[in-house]
């Protein structure tokens, strides 16, 4: 039996869904709301929901898990609720951690590439506390994944007791099915498909560093499946512990991404170019790619996959299909 947190969600109930393909019992802890989050879950075999106020006293009862696989969080870049972004992402991680290593449970997390900042310090998993210090996320969802990781790496520096296997996922801009409850969190390729299926340009932000031009900001695009992918692999391997980016390994500009979604969709580009709104200024990334090293070093050989073939999946298996009424 494996508890997936946040199980209802974008990158948790693809991982919920993969888990009982293959035969697990799974036990999704999420809140699903007014909306459309249920659907995440219509296909999955689900053994147990808890809701999140409940999983302290649900662990209590000492369930027979085989695996934690923590993707609950708040994860909104623009949350400004200091509160909850540590109760969520800092408290609550830190009892299942807690709760992992005195029952000899693994725990496999998310982290976050919003905790490398401006990138300045550059993108190296290294999860030694020296090298987590100097790390300066640019907003407080980044920030609260940072801290723990931080702590993480205090505990086992310490000698505290640790799970008999760790992995903390450093997430880059993951796209694909299951995040439609998201609201503005929603990824950049759904965004973009929208606004073109409606029969507008493509919009982009403009630069605002006369060192980049206008689209050419980067960032590391990484298909759902491919995260899917790295969850299981470690679940497989549980001799492998450590923080470890999650991405292509390749930056792309937006140009590309928009490129890439005209192409899946037969259209000429048609693109505009819009002012970042003067609040998102001072927390935008122009530049983010995954090192893979230590991922690769642990074992994991699959390649990701490439930005043009994981677009042409989601716009044409999942997107294309919702726009024209089929249930993709």
């Amino acid at each position: 039996m494996i508890l997936v947190t946040g199980g209802a969600g974008f990158i948790g109930s693809n991982i919920a869904a993969a888990l009982a393909g293959r035969g697990e019992e799974v036990v999704v802890c999420d809140r699903l709301r007014a909306g459309p989050k249920w659907r995440n879950l219509a296909r999955t075999l689900v053994a147990e929901f808890v809701l999140p106020d409940d999983l302290d006293a649900w662990l209590g009862r000492s369930p027979p898990l085989s695996a934690i696989v923590h993707m609950g969080a708040v994860s909104s870049t623009t949350e400004t609720d200091g509160d909850r972004a540590v109760h969520t992402n800092v408290s609550l991680s830190l009892r299942l951690w807690e709760w992992a290593a005195r029952k000899d449970v693994p725990l496999i997390y998310a982290s976050s590439a919003a905790t490398y900042g401006d990138g300045s310090a550059g993108f190296d998993d290294d999860s030694s506390p020296d090298h987590l210090a100097r790390l300066r996320p640019l907003n407080l969802y980044g920030w609260s994944k940072h801290a723990f990781d931080r702590r993480v790496a205090d505990l086992i520096a310490r000698g505290r007791p640790r799970p008999p296997q760790w992995a903390g996922l450093k997430f880059f801009n993951v796209y694909g099915p299951g995040e439609d409850h998201k609201g503005a969190m929603i990824s950049v390729v759904k965004v973009k498909t929208d606004e073109i299926l409606s029969g507008r340009p493509a919009t982009l932000f403009r630069s605002h560093r006369p060192d980049i031009a206008d689209g050419h900001q980067a960032r590391d695009f990484v298909w759902v499946g491919d995260c899917v992918d790295v969850v299981l692999w470690l679940l497989d391997h549980p001799e492998v512990s450590g923080l470890f980016n999650v991405g292509t390994g390749r930056a792309r500009t937006y140009l590309d991404l928009v490129h890439a979604i005209f192409a899946a969709l037969g259209r000429e580009p048609a693109i505009s170019f819009i002012d970042t709104p003067a609040h998102l200024r001072a927390q935008y990334q122009y530049f983010t790619e995954a090192r893979l090293e230590r991922l690769r070093a642990a074992g994991y050989t699959r390649p990701f996959t490439p930005l043009e073939d994981g677009v042409a999946r989601y716009v044409r298996e999942h997107l294309l299909p919702a726009h024209q009424g089929r249930a993709p």
